[in-house]
């Protein structure tokens, strides 16, 4: 997999992105879909967001072009971008860092545990968001018929990600609302009004379906929240997924006490 044009070539693919890097990074054999490996109840929890957010209707953009198919399902089951490119590979965490209020712990932690989904464009085309982001290396994976899903590693910040399909996982020891520059800062890149990573222009922001007015790094992680960043032009209508069982809502076992997804 390639980096987004505009995006420094200084930074590498990440690890199971390209077929010689696969079998350092995942083992073989796999799920056929990751999320179903552990049956927990799902609890629809109404979102945390704050009751005013700077948002706008779609219409004070003018014309928009439309959203590309989101691709086929990963092994979360939600659709991982048909693209070749992604913006930039994860940044080295190690056990006990913390970064922006995040700290990386040997366990995932699930008094909190939420999901969002979040969707890049740079001038219009797809680009993915890479597995592993705040996940301690080396990383361990499976490779499934739909994708590589990173299992484990030395450590996991309270933000992260396991497969490309742009599912950051919230596992947070106490209960708060993380924002989405903190899971920028996990992943080692700059976000503003006027840059994504390397790639720079203006950033359009999307908030479930509506135009977000206010500073993207703001934006709360709230359950099942869907945020799409584009950089430049032309702006992509906001692309919408459906959660899957799987991560929809927060998570208990069948003591009502919280249990990973």
């Amino acid at each position: 997999m390639r980096l987004a044009s505009g995006v420094s070539r200084a930074a590498l693919a990440v690890a199971c992105l390209s077929a010689s890097m696969a079998a350092a990074a995942c083992g073989g054999g796999g799920h056929a879909n990751a999320s179903a490996a552990i049956a927990v109840r799902r609890v629809q929890s109404a979102s945390d967001a704050p009751a005013h957010l700077p948002l706008a209707p779609l219409a004070s953009l003018g014309k928009l072009t439309a959203a590309p198919s989101p691709g086929s399902p990963g092994p979360e089951g939600v659709p991982v971008p048909a693209t070749k490119y992604v913006l930039a590979p994860p940044q080295t965490v190690k056990l006990g860092e913390t970064i922006d209020g995040v700290t990386c712990q040997r366990l995932e932690r699930f008094v909190y545990h939420i999901h969002v989904h979040l969707t890049l464009f740079l001038e219009g085309k797809a680009i993915a968001i890479p597995y592993g982001i705040g996940i301690g290396t080396p990383l361990q994976g499976v490779k499934t018929p739909d994708g590589p899903f990173i299992e484990a590693g030395t450590c996991f910040m309270w933000l992260h990600t396991h497969a490309l399909d742009g599912v950051i996982h919230i596992e947070s020891p106490t209960r708060r609302t993380y924002v989405l520059g903190q899971f920028f800062a996990v992943w080692g890149q700059a976000l503003s009004a006027t840059r994504v990573g390397a790639a720079k222009g203006k950033v359009t922001t999307f908030y479930d379906g509506k135009v977000w007015t206010g500073s993207p790094a703001a934006i709360p992680l709230t359950s099942e929240t869907q945020i799409q960043l584009d950089v430049g032009s032309p702006i992509v209508a906001p692309e919408h997924i459906v959660f899957p069982a799987g991560l929809a809502g927060s998570c208990e076992n069948a003591a009502g006490k919280p249990a990973a997804c």
